[in-house]
Formats: C-alpha cells, sequence, structure tokens
C-alpha cells in the first residue's frame, strides 16, 4: 500500500513537471502563438477521441450542455494563446512567473461564480502576489507585455478551471475534454482572420512546420494534453485532492528550472526577479495549507 502511494505521488511530480515544460515547448516550436494552439487543441481532439473509442466511453451530449462546453473550450484557446505569446514576447520564465498567480485568481473568481464569500487569508495572499508582482515590474520593465499576457492568461486559468467544476458533476472527464479541445481548435481556426489583419499588421498565417516541430506538437498534444491530463485523472481516484493541488502549485517552480537548464543564459533574470517570483510562489503554497486549515476549522465547529 505504501509503495502504491508513493509510486502514485511520483507519477503526480512528473505530471507536474510535464505541464511545466509547455512554456518551453511554446519556445522550441516556430509557429505563432495561434498557430500553435490551433495544432495542439487539433492533436488532443484527435488523441481522446481514439481514447474514448478505445475505453469504449461514451461521447453523447445534449446540445445545451454540448454548447456550455464548448463555450469553456474558447476560454480555454484563448488562455493558451496568450500564455504562449507571453513566452515568445518574453521568457519561459516570466511566462511562468504570471503563471503562478493562477490559484489566487481562483480564489477571487470561485466565491464570484458560485456566489460564495470571500476568504478574509485570500485577500491577504492576494495582497502578497501584488507585492511580488510590484517587485517583478520595478526590476524587469522590458518584460511588462509578457508578464501581462501571463496574468489576463492566468485570470483566464482560474475561470475555465471553476467553470469546469461544475460541469465534471454533469459528464465525465473525457467528453469535457473531447468537446473542450474541438471547441478550442475551432475558436483558435475562427480568430485567425481578426488575428492576421489586426494584430500582425496584415502577416499570413503561418500554416507550415520547420525542422522538428512536428515533433514537438506531438509532444505537446499527445503527452503534455492527451498523456498528462488521462494520467492525473486517474491519480484523483486514488490521491487527496488536497496533495494533488498543493503539488500542481510546483509546476511554476519545474518549469523555470527547466528553462534555465534547457536556455541557459537567455533565461537568466536579475535577482529582483527570482525575489518576486518566490513571493509569489511562497503565498501559492500557502494558500492550499490556510483552506484545508479553515476547512478543517468549521467541520469541528459543527461537530461541537
Amino acid at each position: 500500500m505504501i509503495h502504491s502511494n508513493l509510486k502514485d505521488y511520483l507519477m503526480l511530480h512528473f505530471i507536474v513537471l510535464i505541464w511545466g515544460f509547455t512554456a518551453i515547448l511554446g519556445l522550441l516550436i516556430s509557429l505563432p502563438s495561434l498557430e500553435l494552439v490551433f495544432y495542439r487543441t487539433l492533436i488532443a481532439t484527435v488523441g481522446v477521441a481514439l481514447i474514448m473509442v478505445f475505453r469504449k466511453e461514451s461521447m453523447w451530449v445534449t446540445t445545451p450542455e454540448l454548447l456550455k462546453i464548448a463555450g469553456v473550450g474558447a476560454i480555454i484557446s484563448l488562455h493558451w494563446i496568450l500564455f504562449f505569446w507571453s513566452a515568445k514576447v518574453s521568457t519561459a520564465s516570466v511566462c511562468l512567473a504570471g503563471m503562478a498567480t493562477t490559484s489566487l485568481w481562483t480564489a477571487f473568481v470561485e466565491p464570484l461564480v458560485n456566489r460564495t464569500r470571500i476568504k478574509w487569508y485570500e485577500v491577504a495572499l492576494g495582497l502578497l502576489v501584488i507585492s511580488g508582482l510590484l517587485v517583478i515590474f520595478q526590476f524587469e520593465t522590458g518584460y511588462w507585455l509578457g508578464l501581462t499576457m501571463a496574468l489576463v492568461s492566468a485570470f483566464l486559468a482560474a475561470l475555465f478551471s471553476v467553470l469546469n467544476g461544475r460541469l465534471t458533476q454533469r459528464h465525465t472527464p473525457y467528453q469535457i475534454t473531447l468537446y473542450e479541445m474541438g471547441a478550442a481548435s475551432l475558436f483558435a481556426l475562427l480568430f485567425m482572420p481578426f488575428y492576421s489583419a489586426f494584430l500582425m499588421d496584415g502577416a499570413p498565417i503561418q500554416w507550415t512546420w520547420k525542422g522538428l516541430d512536428w515533433f514537438w506538437l506531438l509532444i505537446l498534444g499527445g503527452i503534455c494534453t492527451v498523456f498528462a491530463f488521462s494520467v492525473s485523472v486517474e491519480l484523483m481516484k486514488r490521491l487527496p485532492v488536497f496533495s494533488i493541488n498543493l503539488t500542481i502549485n510546483l509546476e511554476p517552480v519545474y518549469g523555470i528550472l527547466l528553462a534555465v537548464l534547457v536556455f541557459g543564459e537567455s533565461e537568466k533574470m536579475t535577482p529582483q526577479f527570482y525575489l518576486g517570483t518566490l513571493i509569489i510562489l511562497i503565498s501559492v503554497l500557502i494558500y492550499p495549507v490556510l483552506n484545508y486549515w479553515n476547512k478543517r476549522r468549521k467541520a469541528v465547529k459543527l461537530i461541537n
């Protein structure tokens, strides 16, 4: 039993390590962010569909529910477009520093969507995150655009996570992923004319792959999306949600370390950048601990 749990925890860290590698893949692939997201979600859609056929999972959902899932898929598409765009206009480290705010965005988005009260410690941790961002902005002014994109991307990640929390009560994870990835791919395709005309000054869409783009895209769509997702779903059946969320918070740490190892000097930032990132990560790691303490305190109070 202990050996089995240890194996599950090691696999969980491996999955988080894979997710931390996505920003690096975005820089290794020569495609612009929109085209990259289109191919990633297309590959993921095909991959999840094949898994569902192999596992004999039902693909049927009602039209109203399909439209809701597709709406979340559009949000995911925009999230990934900004995520990869952020890495390309700045660095993978800057992108991941902004993405480290996702769980704290969730702390504010979830009460608004589910109409619950905002907790005092979430406000305090939010202010701590802002202080970390101010440290980064003060000394890394050349990367303000990339960091801003990453922050908006983190907000969208929080939004679709909360909305997915509702969808998982009515549909299987594979159904949600299949139609969200399909909708994300369609959104990226429909967004291309506007993207080309207004954001890229009329530059043509880059459809062709260069060099090893095909290989990195297969890793991004197959391993980082389909494989990582399916394994994480299996782990959720055996591991506590608290420990899973706490481990996922380490994604920016793994990503920044990998970026320095892969890209070397180009990813090295000022000491102030790492100080600001450390402040953000401390707040991110403290959040699930305080949340767990608050739930236990309420449970004890209810029993008494």
